[in-house]
């Protein structure tokens, strides 16, 4: 892997970690939707600048309607269902779901994009399952239905990203990683608006949040998303989905510690079992294949 790519990764880790430091903020305070949205909106304004001040340009070469879906596929639906964990789940918990993503993407890519399923593969998965099924059972937080509620969301989250990956790399190849980034904060954005406007109408938050809420906000739109999905896009481009998907392997360091630093949240055994049989199960999945001599690669 490129040095820059590896810097990439390292600095895509540590902001995607710290979002899950800022929902855990926000979450409690204006609820699922309207953190959602106002997560995407934000980010969608930080890339309309970014790509005005850059010069990128605005030509999609046929591919807007593409970048909309995916927006609603890779971000739209994630981001609120990790509104949803954040309101019963601490960030580093949240992190360490996210780092299934990697596993999500070899089962969806056996089952719909006829990628090789290797017996490590199916061992790592089964073992990443078994690293979710500790940490949910053991540690600060007591196993009951908000538990279950937190963690089926994340990992539906995780689905979406897995299969995200293997569309952008269909749909999106080939665009600049700053159009690729803007077209999927849009189509996220259009997807959460009218869920956003039927819920501050029927059921509004009690308070919309002091200064700390909207400056949480403000990172987590602008740094944790538009940023975040730059780097994202681009490492998609420069070392593809199964490697870029590698970068979840790296977040729940960085949402553990954000979190124990920041919001004093306990650390404990099953932090270390399930992530380690995460991590485990990564290196099961994403290993190089080995090429017996006289086979082809």
């Amino acid at each position: 892997m490129p040095a820059t790519a590896l810097v990439r990764l390292l600095l895509l880790a540590a902001v995607w970690g710290a979002s899950f430091l800022f929902m855990r903020i926000i979450a409690p305070q204006l609820g699922t939707v309207p953190t959602a949205f106002f997560r995407v909106a934000i980010a969608c304004l930080g890339l309309l600048a970014i790509v005005a001040v850059s010069g990128a340009g605005w030509r999609f070469h046929g591919k807007l309607g593409a970048c909309l879906l995916l927006g609603m596929i890779n971000s739209g639906i994630p981001a609120t269902l990790y509104s949803v964990a954040a309101q019963v789940l601490p960030a580093g918990y949240s992190a360490i779901f996210n780092a299934t993503t990697p596993l999500m993407g070899v089962l969806i890519g056996a089952l719909f994009f006829q990628e090789a399923l290797t017996a490590a593969k199916l061992a790592g998965i089964f073992l990443g399952l078994l690293g979710v099924g500790i940490l949910s059972g053991a540690g600060p937080v007591a196993l009951d239905a908000a538990l279950l509620q937190g963690a089926l969301a994340c990992l539906a989250a995780t689905t979406c990203y897995g299969f995200a990956g293997y569309l952008a790399r269909r749909w999106v190849s080939g665009l600049d990683s700053r159009l690729s980034a803007l077209g999927s904060m849009l189509g996220a954005t259009l997807l959460l608006a009218p869920a956003f406007v039927w819920s501050a109408a029927t059921q509004p938050p009690a308070s919309w949040g002091g200064w700390q809420v909207w400056l949480s906000l403000l990172g987590l739109g602008l740094v944790c998303t538009a940023l975040a999905y730059v780097l994202y896009f681009r490492l998609l481009g420069d070392i593809g989905p199964v490697k870029a998907s590698t970068v979840t392997f790296m977040i729940p360091v960085f949402g553990v510690l954000w979190g124990a630093w920041l919001l004093d949240e306990p650390l404990s055994l099953a932090h270390a079992y399930g992530g380690a049989l995460i991590a485990v199960a990564l290196w099961l999945v994403l290993r190089p294949s080995v090429v017996r001599p006289g086979k082809p690669a």
